[in-house]
């Protein structure tokens, strides 16, 4: 069949590198895609938000299967328009990608269906925010409610803090309209650990769990970024927890989801904090974790093609998702500098090291670009997800870093302690 993945990061060379795998994919097609992408997929020049261009390409290509990797095209409603048009395509619809598109909207189903998460209060206006927060327990978690690149939440470990947050988000306006409603929530302690899912609006499958690695610098110190690394699987998802969140969570979600009148059909991301209290949601997300995909998707057994084609055709039920039983870590390289401000048009070297050789080493394309020259250079603040997979955590990490060494770029950063927990079980 012929396949179009819309998207340009890491998660969708990720996706991308899962469908080449296929004995299904006879031709891939990726939009706009990198300079990864095109080493496996036809890269073309439309913008993942250009839905009518997408459509028109998909028809004239005679596109089988589209697979939506990034939450601004589906939140935006891409999947209602393919649809519409006749298209088989993978993701959640418009009204079910507010999941992930309003925060406001998933705290109030998490309350309403008494899915466990943190306390909170949700405002539209700035000055009843700063009036709550004068006697509200600090630390406290402010959350812009639209999407803003995974950096749109505010850890404030002082009261000065949460005002000068809710100034930042709301008055100035520094994620733009997604700051025009926040959420202030309690601050949760514990482990955080990511579970992607498969459902099809009734059936929801478990992938293998993940722990990303947020903070931009050592010790988790520095600001929050998209991801600076992952490791599958986590070492605190003990069999206890899964039972927990399979009885209180995961299923719970998507029926609360499917009474509302909006069925989901598509990857939930279960964003999860282990604490004292037991698992709490801490977010959902409506599509695959960028690095999270980076680490899982390699582990997956099944042909991912199958897997996505039984969600659309509701009929998840019918097959069985499983995973190897080994595990992966990936290591971002990243641009000196990210995620405030940094270079870029480096040339990339390393990257032909037949090391990579898509089984026990990855290298997935994250922000990179052709310059003139036809050279490939970096073009993001993420450049390269660098994975390993092996027998067992600590191998992999291992590996992992040993392959960091293999790719060269000026201004080249890495975090060198993804796994640290690793150590602590």
């Amino acid at each position: 069949m012929n396949v179009l993945i819309i998207g340009s990061g890491g998660r969708e060379h990720a996706i991308a590198t899962a469908v080449k795998k296929s004995q299904r994919a006879d031709k891939i097609y990726c939009a706009p895609g990198n300079a990864g992408i095109a080493q496996i997929a036809e890269c073309v020049p439309i913008g993942a938000m250009e839905f009518e261009k997408l459509v028109d390409f998909a028809k004239e290509k005679a596109i089988d299967f589209t697979i939506v990797g990034m939450d601004d095209p589906l939140v935006g409603g891409v999947v209602d328009v393919f649809e519409e048009a006749g298209l088989k395509v993978f993701g959640p619809r418009k009204n079910a990608a507010i999941l992930e598109g309003s925060k406001a909207f998933s705290k109030d189903l998490m309350k309403k269906y008494d899915i466990p998460t943190a306390e909170y209060a949700t405002f539209d206006r700035a000055e009843d925010a700063l009036e709550y927060l004068k006697t509200a327990k600090i630390p406290i978690v402010l959350k812009a409610d639209g999407l803003a690149l995974g950096k749109g939440v505010l850890i404030c470990q002082t009261r000065e803090e949460a005002f000068e947050g809710v100034r930042t988000l709301m008055e100035d306006k520094k994620f733009g309209d997604a700051g025009n409603t926040i959420v202030i929530e309690e601050f949760m302690t514990g482990r955080e650990i990511s579970v992607l899912s498969y459902t099809d609006g009734n059936t929801i499958q478990i992938m293998s769990s993940a722990m990303d690695h947020k903070r931009a610098k050592d010790g988790d110190e520095g600001l929050n970024t998209g991801g600076m690394g992952n490791i599958s699987p986590a070492p605190f998802y003990t069999k206890e927890v899964d039972a927990f969140c399979k009885e209180h969570i995961y299923q719970k979600t998507v029926d609360a989801m499917k009474a509302e009148g909006r069925p989901f059909v598509g990857v939930i991301f279960f964003g999860l904090m282990l604490t004292e209290e037991g698992p709490k949601v801490l977010e959902y997300n409506a599509r695959f974790g960028d690095p999270e995909a980076q680490v899982v998707l390699p582990r997956m057994k099944n042909d991912i093609l199958d897997v996505m084609e039984h969600c659309v055709d509701g009929t998840l039920d019918q097959i069985q998702v499983e995973f190897e039983d080994n595990a992966a870590v990936c290591v971002v390289l990243a641009s000196d500098g990210y995620p405030v401000a940094y270079e870029k048009g480096f040339a990339i070297e390393g990257l032909d090291d037949e090391r990579f050789d898509q089984k026990n080493f990855y290298c997935f394309h994250a922000g990179t670009k052709f310059d003139e020259d036809g050279k490939i250079v970096t073009n993001g603040g993420r450049v390269l997800g660098i994975t390993a997979v092996a027998e067992d955590l600590r191998t992999a990490r291992s590996k992992a870093y040993e392959a960091c060494e293999w790719v060269t770029f000026d201004n080249k950063y890495m975090r060198h302690d993804i796994g640290h927990m690793i150590d602590e079980v």
